[in-house]
């Protein structure tokens, strides 16, 4: 029997800009999106039922089976596709969720490569991409796994050329909710942040092949405009921004998506491990990754 195998990598965004929310409630935004090298690994053995086992450190946030994206996917799949093939999936989780880092949107984004597999289609076939714009604003991007800007509701992807990029992430190990922080960023339905202006007189980014010093200027330019919200809802995210700022060989640190995770970039590998092992000496309840962003 066939196991199908799909790293579900997490998502950082180095950039999120919020232009306005929408009338009917959904928030436009511009970020500029990384994956990271940690990441939770889902299987697949093809088969007619559809079941979902989760193991690894994070197996006890997933939830019900029924609340999983995974499962909802593939049955949203099947919806569309008669007879589609589905099977028993393995999920090891390791992961944070409700991190800010799109770990359940990656899970789901894996599921649909695995149901792609294992049903002969094409990852851009249009009910895989209609279930990933339904299911989750970041599986769009997760689907892709590739750096790029995302724009929309996170539906407009365009791929960027951006060299490795060595960082530490830290997650408090928290939870935020993404409804509470643009809950607390409060904007009504019709009220833009950003006009039109602001948008086209944005900067660009750096061309393909630019340097890593070129890169990290420009990101340094950007924001994340739900970092101030983010931070009444669970003030440790300064914390955590802190002890990262206060590394050695920092060039930026800065929250990742809704939070907490945080993350702070490195002009080396072996900085970023030396900065992973002091934060996780001086906060051993917190986790943390050393490893590189691409």
């Amino acid at each position: 029997m066939t196991l199908l195998t799909e790293t579900a990598r997490a998502k950082v965004n180095l950039t999120l800009r919020v232009l306005g929310r929408r009338a009917d409630g959904y928030h436009d935004i511009e970020s500029l999106v990384v994956f990271a090298d940690c990441a939770d690994t889902l299987t697949l053995t093809p088969g007619p039922d559809l079941l979902l086992a989760t193991g690894g450190p994070g197996a006890k946030d997933c939830g019900e089976m029924s609340d999983n994206l995974v499962v909802r996917v593939a049955l949203l799949l099947g919806e569309r596709i008669p007879g589609l093939t589905l099977g028993r999936f393995t999920l090891d989780k390791h992961l944070p969720v409700a991190a800010g880092i799109g770990g359940g949107s990656a899970d789901a984004a894996a599921a649909l490569r695995l149901l792609a597999r294992a049903n002969n289609l094409a990852i851009d076939d249009p009910r895989i991409v209609s279930v990933a714009r339904e299911t989750g604003a970041d599986i769009p991007v997760c689907l892709a796994s590739r750096a790029c800007t995302m724009t929309g509701v996170g539906e407009n992807l365009s791929m960027l050329d951006i060299p490795a990029m060595p960082c530490v992430m830290v997650n408090p190990r928290v939870g935020v909710a993404t409804k509470d922080v643009f809950t607390a960023l409060g904007l009504g339905k019709g009220e833009l942040l950003a006009g039109i202006g602001d948008v086209m007189l944005s900067r660009g980014w750096p061309e393909d092949g630019a340097s890593f010093d070129a890169w990290i200027e420009a990101i340094g330019h950007g924001t994340n405009d739900l970092e101030k919200p983010a931070l009444k809802v669970e003030p440790i995210i300064g914390d955590v921004l802190q002890a990262l700022r206060e590394t050695d060989g920092v060039r930026l640190a800065r929250m990742s998506g809704s939070g907490a995770t945080c993350f702070a970039i490195f002009a080396s590998e072996a900085d970023a491990r030396a900065a992973a092992q002091l934060i996780a000496r001086a906060y051993p309840a917190w986790w943390v990754h050393a490893g590189v962003l691409s």
